[in-house]
């Protein structure tokens, strides 16, 4: 971190002109491309050169070539002169409105591969605008969507009065390690055998969480913060619990147990604006995005 006395020694307009007469191979290319004399050129780098104390440029027969020292400084120089341009478009963004950070939440269910081709696509074109991806579940993500704490929510549950744009359904099985208990009764097992065992529950986001969803009668119940960690206690024979099949795809020697009456547990995800006409355009673009991406994506698995 420079000291508060510090002063530069050089200038923005230095660099950008060492770096044009690198690019162009020589002073009289870079003059005539930044439509500057060759005499300016000259005594900008002249002065660069001075003003650090080393030699950054040696001219081999008609050419102008870097020095072990100056390949080292024009490198780190470009990334200056990257970041200062950055920032400058930065200011120019947040003066027309452009979110310096935006925030999506995403139900926990919802498989995260399916948003990474728009996420690429996004990052392009998102202006430097930092994105916060958030997990909730449960009356965690109707609670991001009632306060507005989010730009953009991914849930499977809408609030009284609030539309969202379908996406893809959703699953949740019922699985247990192959050597739990449970695994070698007679299926489907009934609610009250059920009981009898650990459950492992995924805590609910909210602030303020309402128990209204799942099955969760079990005496004994464990709670976690995510599906990994619940999965990693799952193959170790702990307890049962409901979990959707992306996350069970790679594990090993578990079994998904048949619940009299309920076997699994699915629904539909919706992509929200819970901010709706107030919403930002970098949340706009982001949302746009996701619709045409996911909505066509659901398109497909229902044709198919």
């Amino acid at each position: 971190m420079a000291t508060p006395n510090f002063r530069p020694k050089t200038t923005l307009e230095q660099w950008r002109i060492l770096q044009a007469v690198v690019d162009y191979g020589g002073y009289a290319r870079a003059a005539e491309a930044l439509n500057k004399s060759q005499s300016s050129m000259n005594h900008a780098v002249a002065k660069l050169q001075q003003s650090l104390g080393v030699k950054l440029l040696k001219v081999v027969g008609r050419k102008a070539e870097l020095t072990a020292t100056g390949e080292v400084m024009l490198r780190r120089s470009r990334q200056l002169t990257v970041l200062v341009t950055e920032l400058e478009q930065l200011a120019l963004n947040l003066k027309q409105g452009w979110e310096p950070e935006i925030k999506l939440a995403v139900e926990m269910a919802f498989d995260r591969k399916q948003l990474l081709p728009v996420l690429r696509e996004f990052q392009l074109h998102s202006r430097g605008s930092r994105l916060i991806i958030e997990d909730t579940v449960l009356t965690g993500s109707v609670e991001a969507i009632v306060e507005q704490t989010a730009d953009i929510v991914i849930t499977h549950q809408l609030p009284r009065g609030i539309v969202g744009e379908p996406l893809s359904n959703y699953q949740m099985h019922l699985v247990v390690a192959a050597s739990h208990p449970l695994a070698q009764l007679p299926q489907p097992v009934s609610p009250d055998q059920l009981s009898q065992y650990l459950q492992i529950v995924i805590r609910d986001t909210a602030r303020k969480p309402v128990e209204a969803e799942g099955w969760l009668k079990a005496e004994q119940r464990w709670t976690v913060n995510n599906f990994t960690e619940a999965l990693h206690l799952v193959e170790a024979g702990i307890g049962f619990c409901w979990l959707p099949p992306f996350v069970t795809s790679t594990a090993d020697e578990l079994v998904e147990l048949t619940l009299a009456g309920s076997s699994r547990r699915e629904g539909g995800m919706y992509l929200v604006l819970p901010k709706d006409e107030k919403t930002g355009p970098c949340a706009r673009l982001l949302y746009d995005m996701l619709v045409s991406e996911l909505t066509n994506m659901s398109a497909s698995s229902i044709r198919t």
